[in-house]
Order: C-alpha cells, then structure tokens, then sequence
C-alpha cells in the first residue's frame, strides 16, 4: 500500500516537473531586451531554426550575436549540423577556414550592390571582390572574421526584411550594429503592416448590353 501511495506521488510530481522545466527553457527564449529577442527570432525564422535552439546556441558556445547567422548560413551551404561548424571554429578554425574545409569559396558571401563606392565596414571586403574580376578567382579572396559576418549578414537582413542591400550597408556605415539594424527594419515592417490600406477608387463603367 505504502508503495503504491510512493508511486502516485512520483507520477504525479513528473508533469509538474516537467513544466518546471519548460518555464526555464521559455525564459531562455523570452529574452528581456527587445532588440535580443527580435535579432534571435529573425534568425530563427530567416533560417529556419527553433528559437530555442538559437538562444542554446548562443549560451552554449558563447558567441557574439553577429555570428549566429554565420553558423547557421554555414551550416546550410555545407549540409551539416550547426553544432559541426561551431566545432571547427572550436579548433581554431577561421570562418574562411571553414568555408574552405567543405570545398567553398568567398563567392558564397557576396551579395550584389548597385552603388560603386563603398565605405567602411564593408569596402575593403568589396574591393577584394572588384579586384579579382573574375569569379574563378575569388577563391583567391581573403576576408577576415568580421569582413565575413559582416557580409552574411547583410543578406541575412536584407533578404529577411525584403529591403535593398545598400540600406544596411548606409547604416553600418553609420555606426550602427545588426540588433539596432534588425530592430529598425523590424519596426518599420511592424508598421507598415499596422497601416490601412488605400481603398483603390473604382470608376463604374456602362455596362454593354448585346441586342439581339
């Protein structure tokens, strides 16, 4: 009898433990800073991963919130797991390092700009690609960490918020770093879904009608 009595009162302290144990996770999930929360739900939609696992990702590894996009943007030009890529930067491992690792090359960072001159951050990693003309030549392209986020990123939020990539670049060039970019750009899509439409007038036309 005493055992039984043991073993309901184990079952039915599980459920409560369990839900214990997702109000944590939530709370990983339910960053307090806005522009935290808004950058990890970007990623997790741009990319198609679980929001939990963006923020696991970040604690986890402890990486600076620009890079996540690059693990992940890595992850799915390779075919692997974003914890493989994470690993080999572990090692030592440079960005370019990895990209290389599986047979790829700077090509896979460029994104098209109409603008000629570029500023900092991203005209040196421009003028690597105006240099070598030739795309066969790219893998000669050397870029750094940063140059690399930077460029990844740039897609990341130009592609995600549907906006020109000479945007983000005018406000990286301002200063700005990718939470207060992704923010703006979030508010601003926030905003512009919130408007009503403008009703479109309809002219009446004379309706036609066939004799017989």
């Amino acid at each position: 009898m005493n055992r039984l009595f043991i073993s309901l009162m184990i079952l039915s302290l599980i459920p409560g433990m369990m839900l214990a144990q997702e109000s944590k996770v939530d709370l990983g999930i339910s960053v307090s800073d806005g522009k935290l929360r808004g950058f990890y739900l970007a990623v997790s939609d741009y990319y198609g991963v679980s929001g939990r696992a963006v923020v696991a990702t970040k604690e986890r590894y402890r990486l600076r919130d620009e890079e996540l996009p690059v693990v992940y943007f890595l992850s799915a030009r390779a075919r692997v797991a974003p914890s493989v890529i994470i690993g080999l930067r572990i090692k030592g491992l440079s960005w370019l390092d990895v990209t290389f690792h599986y047979g790829l090359t700077p090509e896979i960072f460029y994104v098209p700009v109409t603008v000629q001159k570029i500023g900092p951050p991203y005209g040196k990693a421009y003028g690597h690609f105006k240099k070598y003309r030739s795309k066969k030549e790219w893998k000669k392209i050397v870029l750094n960490d940063y140059e690399v986020a930077d460029l990844v990123n740039l897609r990341f939020i130009s592609e995600h918020y549907k906006i020109k990539p000479e945007a983000v670049i005018k406000m990286r060039s301002q200063g700005k770093n990718f939470l207060t970019i992704n923010e703006e750009n979030r508010k601003g899509k926030a905003k512009a879904k919130g408007k009503p439409g403008k009703e479109k007038k309809v002219k009446a036309g004379k309706k036609k009608v066939k004799r017989k």
